[in-house]
């Protein structure tokens, strides 16, 4: 009697496991909560374009068509980090929120890191420079889709150093973001035979460098490094070019450039930046194809910047890990271990792969802004300098201060 009791039990158990295993595989809902600067120096580059690449992704992934139902939401940080956590924690434990993505603002997206590791979702980051974020606070839930601090110093900072410009004075951004891209871009400046001969720090969003370039003007330093982003680099530029810095011979290096910078400074004082970006609209047909879609949903007509890009591609993976696990495990440990065992392969960063520190590899380019003459269509800024392979691009796995690959 007491045997058959037991059986009975264990037969139980085992139907309740089965049923619930295929209750996770039949689980086909996925909420993504885009996250980012919406109304600050940031919100052109990420922003409300951020959230349009987010939904174009679930548009363009199938997976509508196969019984999926996918929700995009999205929320402002204010380049605030106590912010940023603060809806993070609401859109996991409230909103039930899978996948962050987006935020720039290193500062803003390294304590969302923690976060998202603590509630064990998934982070797409395609906003924040910081390699930290795939280094020494790198976390087994976090893929880093876009840029990075090593990539931008590799290769804007390397190519200006060899072409001569051996003396720098940063003018940096003063919060993770500004001090990582300083820091990462002084060690390949020093490892190539320069010298840094002095810097200043800026608050974030600041209106008047006039001080900061007074300084960077009379150090006589041959590169004037631009460790800063978004409306900040284009204010320090328009400021430059009112004092003559460039005509009195020295050099400007946007360290971080986007497309919307090119637009708000304008060709007229651009003409001549070199900087590094990993996409833009008119690399090829595929790019052309997507932006052409994108721009006619925005407001401003505005292409994708290569945040908004990342947003859409890091989707587009992620969604091809949940339809090899033929559902949402709700798991982000799990999600983002099938992420990393699939090569990556999308329209807008072509092929490549997720390193086991969560950085993505894929190609750079080295662009020069073009002259006014040069530019025959409206957001027609760029020329092709150079192509880093994405092997070259990004930090070593044996230079990575990563703690996974010591698992």
């Amino acid at each position: 009697m007491r045997t058959g009791i037991v059986a009975s039990l264990l037969l139980g158990t085992a139907l309740s496991f089965a049923s619930a295993g295929l209750a996770a595989a039949q689980d086909k809902a996925v909420k993504i909560g885009a996250l980012s600067d919406q109304s600050g120096l940031y919100a052109d580059l990420g922003g409300p374009g951020s959230t349009l690449a987010a939904q174009m992704a679930v548009e363009d992934s199938g997976l509508g068509g196969k019984g999926w139902k996918i929700e995009v939401i999205s929320g402002d940080h204010q380049n605030k980090p106590d912010v940023g956590t603060a809806i993070a924690r609401q859109w996991f434990d409230v909103e039930k929120v899978d996948v962050i993505v987006d935020v720039p603002n290193s500062g803003v997206a390294l304590a969302v890191n923690n976060v998202v590791k603590e509630k064990n979702g998934v982070y797409i980051n395609s906003g924040a420079a910081t390699s930290d974020l795939t280094n020494a606070q790198c976390s087994p839930n976090t893929v880093h889709w876009t840029y990075d601090t090593y990539m931008l110093a590799h290769s804007t900072g390397q190519a200006l150093v060899k072409a001569g410009g051996d003396t720098w004075f940063f003018l940096t951004a003063d919060y993770a973001f500004g001090a990582a891209l300083e820091r990462d871009t002084t060690a390949v400046i020093l490892a190539n035979g320069g010298k840094v001969v002095g810097g200043v720090k800026h608050p974030l969003n600041t209106s008047d460098f006039s001080s900061f370039l007074l300084q960077a003007q009379s150090s006589k330093a041959k590169i004037i490094g631009l460790a800063n982003a978004g409306g900040d680099t284009t204010n320090s530029i328009k400021q430059a070019a009112e004092f003559g810095i460039v005509k009195g011979g020295q050099k400007l290096a946007a360290l971080l450039l986007f497309i919307t910078d090119v637009k708000a400074i304008g060709l007229e004082t651009a003409q001549g930046l070199n900087f590094t970006e990993t996409f833009y609209w008119d690399l090829n047909d595929q790019t052309r194809a997507f932006s052409k879609k994108f721009a006619a949903r925005m407001k401003n007509g505005a292409p994708p910047t290569m945040v908004q890009a990342g947003v859409y591609a890091g989707l587009i993976h992620y969604f091809k890990a949940l339809d090899a696990l033929g559902g949402n495990p709700h798991d982000g440990l799990k999600v983002v271990e099938k992420m990393k065992s699939i090569p990556t392969d999308d329209p807008l960063f072509g092929k490549g792969e997720i390193e086991p520190n969560g950085r993505t590899i894929h190609s750079a380019y080295l662009f020069e802004v073009k002259k006014p003459s040069e530019s025959k269509a409206p957001w027609d800024f760029y020329k092709l300098v150079g192509t880093v392979p994405g092997d070259q691009a990004f930090t070593p796995l044996s230079e990575s201060k990563c703690a996974l690959l010591k698992k």
